[in-house]
């Protein structure tokens, strides 16, 4: 039988967290961990999923689509309406890269550190 594991967190390297976070916060409507500081900030959700962001000196933001910085992780969310979420993605900071490979099924996105993310629709 193959070992059962539970996702509990995710973390993303970065310059500065408390940004980051606050970046993703207003995004996805996550609390911000009481814990959270200059160093290392989180989100956390309901179900106990965490998303954490720990500051990295010297980070270097990914560069997507080439490689000469890899992406190293992004992050997948539904919404029910891209053009709605582009919208206040844009206005919250994050970046949309010419090169769109998803045509109608995807939009990929940058946050403000430079780590690539998705959005596609329900269903």
């Amino acid at each position: 039988m193959p070992l059962q594991m539970k996702l509990t967190a995710i973390t993303l390297d970065c310059a500065d967290p408390e940004a980051l976070a606050a970046f993703y916060q207003q995004a996805t409507g996550l609390g911000l961990h009481p814990a959270s500081d200059r160093d290392f900030a989180g989100l956390t959700r309901g179900d106990g999923l965490f998303i954490g962001f720990q500051r990295v000196d010297d980070y270097r933001a990914p560069r997507w689509p080439g490689q000469s910085v890899p992406q190293q992780v992004h992050l997948d969310f539904e919404v029910d309406d891209l053009d709605e979420a582009e919208l206040l993605l844009m206005e919250l900071g994050a970046t949309k890269p010419e090169h769109q490979p998803g045509a109608d099924r995807w939009r990929v996105f940058t946050d403000p550190a430079g780590h690539p993310f998705c959005l596609t629709t329900r269903g």
